[in-house]
């Protein structure tokens, strides 16, 4: 299962729960699973076709990808909210 890992206010939308172990082939199939989960969440991370909204950031092993991406059980991927200001 990979490890997902979730940051603020993400984290507090999917049960305050920083970490979660999702078995699944796909970045898009992981975080469907997280929503399906967690329906507090649903909405934020991907939006109504399930494309990724442009405000999220996705890292598998550090390296920013895509809602396509393969994923395996030793991968790691971290969801950031995109942070702005002026």
């Amino acid at each position: 299962m990979a490890l997902l890992r979730l940051r603020q206010p993400l984290k507090r939308l999917a049960g305050d729960e920083g970490e979660h172990r999702i078995d699944a082939a796909s970045v898009a199939e992981v975080l469907r699973a997280l929503e399906d989960s967690h329906p507090e969440v649903r909405g934020w991370i991907l939006d109504e076709r399930g494309a990724l909204r442009r405000h999220i950031n996705v890292y598998v092993n550090g390296e920013g990808v895509d809602e396509d991406a393969l994923v395996s059980d030793a991968d790691t991927i971290d969801v950031l909210p995109a942070i702005s200001g002026g």
